[in-house]
C-alpha cells in the first residue's frame, strides 16, 4: 500500500513533464515561423528600390503575406482540431521552408515576389496550431500563463526585424538559408517532440461543418473583436509607429526603428503577464483593466506631448495594455471554450486579430494627410479601447469555465 502511495504521482509528474515540453517546442516553432513571415517586410526597401516600386506598391508587397496568414488561421485551426498539433506543426513548419527558399530566386521580379509572399502567409498560422495544443496540456489554473508564454513567440516578428537586415549585410540570400535550414531542423525535432494528449477528443465531421460551428459561437466574435483590438493594436503599431515617430518627433530612420523594437518587446513581455494575472483573477477583468490603461495612454498622446518623458512613458504603457490584454484575451478563449472547439475559434479569433492591425495604420495615414494630426487617430484608438473595456467587464465576465 505504501509503495502504491510513493508510485501514485509518478503519472502527474510525467504529464507535467510533457506539458512543458510541448509549450517550449511548440514556442520555438511559433518563434521561427513568425520569423521567417515576416523575412519580406525588413528587406521592402531593398525591394522597392530593386524593383523599382512605389509606396503603394511596396505596402501590399509586406501586407500580403501577413493578410493570408491571418485569414489561413481559420483553415489551420480546425484541421489542428481534426489531425492534432503532432502532424500539424511539423508539417506546416516543413511547407513554409518552400516559399522562404523561393524568396532567393524571385526577388527580381515583382510578380513572383507577390506569389512568394501569398505562400509565406503559411508561416503566420501555426499560431492556432499552438494555442489548442498548450491548452489541451495545461489545466485551467496554470492555462493563462501557459499560453501566454506561447504567445511569446509573436517576438519572432521582432527578432526578423533586428536580424534579418543585419545577416543579409554578409550575403543578400543567407537570410533565408538561415531560416529554411532552422525551420528544416525544427519540423524533424517537431516531428519527435511534440505529443497530442492521448484523451484528445477528435472531431468526426467535416472541416466546414466545424468551422460553421464555430462561426455561430457568440463567443466567437466577442472574442474577436476584444483580439481585434488587444493584438490589432499591436499589428497596426508594430506597422506604424516607425512612420509615425519619422513623421511626428522627425527621428532618423534607425532610431525610429529602435524605439518601435522597444515599443514591440514590451508587447512581448507583458502578453505573459496577461495570461499569468487571468490564472488568478477572472480574464475579462484582466481584459477590461489592460483596455482601460492603453485608452487613458491614447488620451495622452492624442494631446502630442513630447516624447521625453511624456510621450515615451505613454507609448510603452500603452504597448503594455495593449500586450497584456493579448495575454488574457485567449486566457478567456481557453475559459468559454468547448475544448474540441478551441482550435476552430482559435483560428477565428487568430485571424481577427491579424485583420485588426491593418485598418489603424490606413486611418492614422488618411488623418494625418487630410488634418495634419494624429491626434483624431489616437482618440478613435482611446474611443475602441473604452468599448473594448466596457465589454469586457459587461458582458465577458459573467461567463463561465465551460469545462
Amino acid at each position: 500500500m505504501d509503495t502504491a502511495v510513493e508510485q501514485a504521482p509518478a503519472p502527474d509528474r510525467e504529464q507535467q513533464a510533457a506539458a512543458y515540453r510541448n509549450l517550449i517546442v511548440a514556442t520555438v516553432g511559433f518563434t521561427l515561423t513568425f520569423w521567417a513571415w515576416n523575412l519580406i517586410a525588413p528587406m521592402s526597401g531593398d525591394y522597392k528600390e530593386r524593383l523599382g516600386l512605389g509606396s503603394f506598391q511596396q505596402s501590399l508587397l509586406v501586407a500580403v503575406p501577413v493578410l493570408v496568414g491571418s485569414l489561413g488561421r481559420i483553415p489551420v485551426g480546425a484541421l489542428t482540431d481534426r489531425f492534432g498539433a503532432r502532424a500539424m506543426f511539423p508539417a506546416v513548419s516543413a511547407l513554409t521552408v518552400v516559399p522562404v527558399l523561393l524568396l532567393i530566386p524571385a526577388k527580381d521580379s515583382y510578380g513572383a515576389m507577390l506569389a512568394v509572399g501569398f505562400l509565406l502567409g503559411l508561416g503566420g498560422t501555426t499560431f492556432a496550431i499552438g494555442i489548442p495544443l498548450v491548452n489541451s496540456w495545461f489545466p485551467p489554473a496554470k492555462r493563462g500563463l501557459a499560453l501566454g508564454v506561447f504567445g511569446m513567440g509573436m517576438g519572432g516578428v521582432a527578432l526578423s526585424g533586428y536580424f534579418t537586415p543585419r545577416i543579409a549585410k554578409h550575403g543578400e540570400n543567407l537570410p533565408f538559408l538561415i531560416v529554411a535550414g532552422a525551420l528544416v531542423v525544427y519540423s524533424l525535432l517537431a516531428a519527435v517532440l511534440i505529443t497530442d494528449r492521448p484523451d484528445r477528443r477528435v472531431p468526426t465531421d467535416t472541416l466546414a461543418h466545424r468551422l460553421g460551428q464555430a462561426g455561430r459561437l457568440r463567443v466567437t466574435w466577442e472574442l474577436s473583436a476584444l483580439y481585434a483590438i488587444g493584438f490589432g493594436g499591436i499589428v497596426a503599431f508594430g506597422v506604424y509607429l516607425p512612420t509615425y515617430l519619422k513623421t511626428w518627433y522627425e527621428m532618423s530612420p534607425t532610431e525610429a526603428g529602435t524605439k518601435a523594437a522597444g515599443f514591440a518587446l514590451v508587447t512581448v513581455l507583458f502578453r505573459p503577464f496577461g495570461g499569468w494575472l487571468s490564472d488568478r483573477i477572472h480574464p475579462a477583468l484582466v481584459t477590461a483593466g489592460a483596455l482601460l490603461a492603453a485608452a487613458l495612454m491614447a488620451i495622452v498622446q492624442a494631446f502630442d506631448p513630447g516624447l521625453y518623458p511624456v510621450g515615451t512613458v505613454a507609448l510603452l504603457c500603452m504597448a503594455a495594455g495593449l500586450g497584456t490584454a493579448s495575454g488574457s484575451v485567449f486566457a478567456l478563449v481557453s475559459q468559454v471554450t468547448p475544448q474540441a472547439k478551441v482550435g476552430s475559434v482559435t483560428g477565428i479569433v487568430g485571424a481577427m486579430g491579424g485583420l485588426g492591425g491593418f485598418v489603424p495604420p490606413l486611418v492614422m495615414g488618411a488623418i494625418h494627410s487630410a488634418k495634419g494630426s494624429y491626434s483624431i487617430g489616437f482618440m478613435l484608438l482611446s474611443d475602441l479601447a473604452l468599448a473594448g473595456c466596457v465589454y469586457a467587464y459587461g458582458r465577458m465576465r459573467t461567463l463561465r469555465p465551460s469545462d
